[in-house]
């Protein structure tokens, strides 16, 4: 238990022990030293005064900024001007007894921690005063300061002096405690500040370097996509263009349409817009129009399917869908030399599945598969928290799955 507590509940008590320990001793030197045994009357019924009111001292609660709580029990509790009245009446026994008596000037003393114990530190000083004049009065009379007794000046002069000093000093303490407190606060304030002052710094630079990281991986898809997929397929028309006179036109035209395609989803790419086919068409549509263009240019027929109930998905889940689906085409086209290719959207009650298959050469699982066009359609898949699966044999074609939650238009990634 703290000093603080300690006091708030028994600091009442230990005074008044104080109080009957001191009024008896003071009582047994009078019987042993003072001759006028013919006031013992007078002085028994001050000693049995002073000892009742004491007892109206255990009724009192020491001082409030000693307690941490303020709801102090007893019937003096919260009642500063009854404190001050006990105070009084301590005072009016010190004075009576003394003047029977100068011995009694031990019991005056207690005057001193009373006024400590029972008012604020500037008032507290001023009881003490208050105590020691009435002490000193009470022996030598207002005219008689000087037959005063050394140990009349020590008792009533230099013990309360020295006990507002110590009270002064305990406060002062407690003060110099408190700002040591307070500095040690602030310090580690600061320390705290500068640290996350820090970790801000370092918060806000891991948040640019991603940010940098995401938007290079961005454009490099997008980049994938749209102007290496179209550059590709240009390459291809041009060149199938020299060989065969009667279908040049066809593939230069194919070539030119190519071209104009791939810059306006270059130039859209680089604002982070939507796909051009996503903006006037439902994704199905969107789908069916890019399987029958990619049938057209490439000559391999195509089939599209659409199977559950379609609905507008987010916006980055028909994004990736999507080109999810060109990129396979674009695979397609480059190295599976297929007679057919086959596209299913599946609409299912939680995700949504992309099956894109081939009958074309397909590849043997040790062959190397994770160039860019299928890292960047993983990517893609991943970043709608989907899956892409691919299964291949050589002579048996390919097929690529790719599944995604069916995240509804407003809803969160």
């Amino acid at each position: 238990m703290d000093k603080a507590r300690f006091w708030a509940r028994y600091g009442q008590f230990v005074l008044v022990v104080i109080g009957y320990t001191v009024l008896a001793l003071a009582t047994l030197f009078w019987v042993l030293i003072d001759d006028g045994k013919d006031r013992a009357p007078l002085v028994f019924a001050l000693v049995g005064v002073a000892a009742l009111w004491l007892s109206v001292g255990t009724l009192l609660r020491t001082r409030p900024d000693f307690s941490p709580r303020r709801n102090t029990t007893g019937w003096l509790a919260g009642r500063p001007g009854l404190g001050l009245v006990f105070y009084c009446g301590l005072l009016v026994t010190i004075f009576a007894l003394v003047s029977v008596s100068p011995i009694f000037a031990i019991f005056g003393a207690l005057g001193y921690p009373y006024a400590y114990a029972l008012f604020p530190a500037h008032w507290a000083v001023f009881a003490v005063g208050v105590a020691s004049i009435v002490g000193l009065t009470a022996q030598t009379g207002l005219t008689a300061f000087q037959q005063t007794s050394p140990f009349i000046v020590l008792v009533n002069v230099a013990v309360p002096l020295a006990f507002a000093g110590w009270a002064a000093g305990g406060e002062s303490q407690k003060r110099q405690a408190a700002i040591r407190e307070l500095t040690e606060v602030n310090e580690r304030l600061e320390a705290a500040m500068r640290v996350n002052a820090g970790l801000q710094a370092q918060l806000l630079e891991q948040a640019r370097e991603a940010g940098v990281t995401e938007e290079r991986q961005r454009m490099a898809r997008e980049i994938h996509d749209t102007i290496a997929q179209g550059l590709t397929g240009i390459i291809t028309q041009l060149q199938a263009a020299d060989g065969d006179p009667a279908q040049r036109r066809r593939h230069l035209d194919n070539a030119a349409t190519l071209a104009r395609e791939s810059l306006r989803e270059a130039r859209r790419s680089v604002h982070a817009v939507r796909p051009e086919a996503l903006e006037s068409a439902r994704l199905p549509d969107a789908l069916a129009d890019v399987v029958r263009q990619w049938s057209k240019i490439n000559g391999v027929p195509a089939e599209f399917t659409s199977t559950g109930s379609a609905r507008p998905l987010h916006a980055d889940v028909e994004v990736a869908l999507l080109r999810t689906a060109q990129e396979a085409l674009a695979n397609v086209a480059k190295h599976a030399n297929a007679g057919r290719v086959g596209l299913t959207l599946s609409y299912m009650e939680d995700v949504v599945t992309l099956d894109v298959r081939d009958d074309g050469v397909g590849f043997s699982s040790t062959v190397d598969s994770s160039g860019f066009g299928l890292t960047s359609m993983r990517q893609r898949v991943g970043g709608v928290s989907g899956t892409l699966a691919v299964e291949s044999e050589p002579g048996s074609g390919t097929a690529i799955s790719a599944t995604v939650p069916a995240i509804p238009v407003g809803g969160q990634r």
